[in-house]
């Protein structure tokens, strides 16, 4: 008999070609996701005159660029030169694109699974980090860089050497106004940034099979803030439900089959993990980042701590952070004033997240701007068919197109020098949403908080009787 397997060791194995002396795999691509700046990779291949080895593997969107507003009139000349080169790009290798007017466009990493592009079985990659998120569907999806772009355009297979295996099981039921994002969050803010460097994590246990694949999603989008080379949820009954009606999922008996095929995609009872963590569902609590890092993060009840408490090393990046962030030791998160609001990006902004930060907006004003990006023109649609757009725009927030916006400030979305934002997002670096932005990571429902309140607020009271 074999020995027990891993959901790692299972979709390594499948789509391994070979193995070096090295210990390097060369694995197959099943998917690839380019978006604008997959240019260099295209300059290489024009270059050396090389053609796709598997276009119709290959799928192209717009969405770091993608102007929120006035899509219909000119735009910065440099950011319309990104999206006309992903175009010609496309045109010229035969492509599908979710160009810039279509209206499936959106954010790389939510159009995947919203057209059944990202399946479970497949390996995925992207020249983005946040690659991972689609390994919410028991997929093997992890970012790569401009030259494994190219590599995967030219001969669609990647050279990865194959990470640990990592697993962390959450148990219990996640209490009121608590999400996936606070379960990513504060098992970040637990082990480190490098707390899985070098592993690839499986996340498993009651509360993670409770998620939905929005909060799937997004627990797995944020693995790789923690080190992780990539996460990973095995697939059921909510994934195969999710995905029946996607327009690019098997149909007919090829749906039946592929269902029993991915059925299989579990680990085995005894497969062994080279690190293994438990968390308690009832002891996860809406989370914010206090700092410049996200794994300086606490509950929202908690008060930033004295770097001087903390090991040398975290010190002196406390005392950064706190200095860059404007913010003291022993002050309370709870009560700090903000400037303005994000909601988007795709951690953050498919339609649960949207319903969730609605529940908390609906009838309230906001006392602080703020701008709602939903992650696809899709979602988009949906939000304004349910009624969502009016709860947003009435509450005083700017209900805006889809794409990568405030998350990384490259279509003209910004958060100015010194102001503080609360932000949906997955990265609160220097600099991430402007120079000199103060951003603080959270939920849809605390970003919700944060703009009736005008301050980082604790969402529960203001969800009793409300669902989120």
């Amino acid at each position: 008999m074999s020995a027990p397997r891993t959901l790692l060791d299972k979709l390594w194995q499948t789509h391994e070609v070979s193995r070096g002396d090295d210990g390097v795999s060369l694995l197959w691509v099943d998917r690839h996701l380019v978006h604008e700046g997959s240019h260099h990779a295209f300059a290489k291949l024009a270059a050396r005159k090389m053609p796709l080895y598997a276009p119709e593997l290959t799928f192209a969107v717009v969405d770091h660029y993608a102007p929120t507003r006035g899509r219909d009139d000119a735009f910065a000349p440099q950011i319309a030169r990104m999206i006309e080169t992903l175009e010609a790009n496309a045109q010229q290798h035969g492509l599908e694109i979710f160009g810039l007017h279509d209206p499936r466009q959106g954010i790389v990493h939510v159009v995947g699974p919203e057209q059944g592009l990202t399946l479970p079985g497949l390996l995925i990659n992207c020249g983005d980090s946040h690659t991972s998120t689609h390994g919410a569907f028991g997929a093997l999806a992890f970012g790569i860089g401009a030259t494994e772009v190219a590599h995967v355009l030219a001969t669609q297979t990647i050279r990865q050497r194959k990470p640990r295996a990592m697993r962390i099981t959450v148990e219990g039921t996640l209490g009121p106004g608590v999400s996936a994002k606070d379960i990513a969050l504060g098992w970040i803010a637990r082990l480190g940034t490098d707390g899985a460097q070098g592993h690839a994590l499986e996340y498993a246990g009651s509360a993670v099979r409770a998620l939905s694949m929005e909060g799937r999603m997004t627990l797995c989008n944020l693995s790789i803030e923690g080190g992780a080379r990539f996460g990973m949820i095995a697939p059921d009954e909510t994934t195969f439900a999710y995905l029946e009606p996607r327009a690019h999922a098997p149909k007919g008996s090829r749906w039946t089959q592929a269902v029993a095929d991915w059925s299989l995609l579990q680990t085995d009872a005894e497969a062994k993990f080279d690190r293994d963590i438990r968390l308690d569902a009832a002891e996860i609590a809406p989370t914010v980042t206090w700092g410049t890092s996200p794994e300086q993060a606490l509950p929202i009840t908690g008060t930033v701590p004295d770097p001087a408490s903390l090991p040398q090393g975290k010190a002196d990046q406390a005392r950064a952070a706190l200095d860059y962030m404007g913010l003291r030791a022993g002050q309370p998160l709870e009560g700090t004033p903000v400037d303005q609001v994000f909601l988007g990006s795709c951690t953050n902004a498919r339609i649960e997240d949207l319903r969730a930060a609605a529940a908390v907006l609906s009838g309230r004003r906001a006392k602080v701007p703020g701008i709602v990006s939903p992650g696809s023109m899709l979602v988009k649609q949906q939000a304004e068919q349910e009624g969502l757009d009016r709860i947003f725009i009435d509450a005083g927030l700017e209900w805006v197109a889809s794409g990568c916006s405030m998350c990384v400030g490259m279509n003209g979305d910004l958060v100015a020098p010194g102001k503080r934002c609360a932000s949906s997002t997955n990265r609160n670096f220097r600099g991430r949403q402007g120079k000199g932005a103060r951003t603080h990571l959270m939920s849809p429902v605390m970003v919700a908080a944060a703009a009736v309140t005008g301050t980082l607020a604790d969402a529960r009271p203001l969800l009793e009787g409300r669902a989120p």
